[in-house]
């Protein structure tokens, strides 16, 4: 049985979770099934063979940046062969370095952000505050991109952003443009340290433009996620077998990709 890797995953405190879900369902008007609990999440993707989670969440203020990070270590360290964490920060925290030093001591892995939930611009220069740190770190970026009634992470910002950080390994969430899809991929396309999701996607394309997409940043640039809680694993991997890959594309995007760049053994 294939091997597979969900590299796009939220997760919640058990007291925090049920507000955090209604949050996410009311900012994207979407109906929700699942609850962002870390049991609710291998539960889930055990039906569809997933033998590894990369998951996180977003600070929405500096001030949770520390108990956030705490609480992503402590959920990896719960389930060490199954999770691999990143930590978030913020751009408005007083140090950055220090959160970012932090994070690492805490055996994350990388960083999540999500500018249109935290409100800042990919292209400003609190971001690259952010983008310094990570950089001169050295780990991966995990950014949400994209998102037609804002203007905090569409593609000409991350382009910015690309252009600006070459040597950050930047996970472009949404194939690099949630609702602007095409016009990511025209743009963004071609970048060698861009790698893209599957996420909140494939929903929304055609199994023919999904492939061309995929075709356009390479399959061994691609991973599969589902943006746990946003959407169930049985329904994203219905929408990712109806595209037309060979079972190497399948492979890289399932789990080969992922397995690399996260250092999985």
């Amino acid at each position: 049985m294939q091997k597979v890797i969900n590299a796009h995953c939220h997760i919640y405190p058990e007291k925090i979770a049920d507000k955090a879900v209604m949050g996410i369902r009311d900012f994207y008007d979407l109906d929700m099934s699942l609850n962002g609990k870390l049991d609710d999440l291998i539960r889930d993707g055990n039906l569809v063979g997933v033998t590894h989670y990369l998951v996180h969440s977003v600070a929405t203020t500096p001030k949770q940046v520390q108990s956030i990070n705490e609480f992503i270590a402590q959920s990896v360290d719960s389930h060490p062969n199954l999770f691999t964490g990143f930590g978030t920060l913020h751009p408005d925290s007083e140090d950055i370095q220090g959160d970012f030093d932090y994070l690492i001591e805490l055996g994350l892995k990388g960083v999540k952000l999500h500018p249109d939930f935290q409100q800042f611009a990919m292209d400003e220069e609190r971001a690259f505050k952010i983008g310094e740190v990570v950089s001169e770190g050295g780990v991966p970026m995990l950014v949400h991109c994209g998102d037609f009634r804002y203007n905090y992470s569409n593609p000409e910002q991350i382009k910015a952003f690309l252009d600006k950080f070459p040597d950050i390994t930047f996970i472009g969430a949404h194939f690099a443009g949630w609702s602007l899809w095409e016009e990511a991929t025209d743009k963004l396309s071609g970048y060698d340290n861009l790698y893209v999701d599957l996420s909140s996607s494939l929903y929304a394309l055609s199994p023919e433009t999904a492939l061309r997409l995929i075709h356009a940043y390479g399959s061994d640039r691609v991973l599969w996620g589902t943006d746990y809680p946003m959407w169930e694993s049985v329904s994203e991997m219905e929408y990712f077998n109806r595209i037309d890959l060979t079972d190497e594309e399948r492979s890289q995007i399932l789990y080969d990709n992922a397995a690399k760049l996260l250092k999985i053994e």
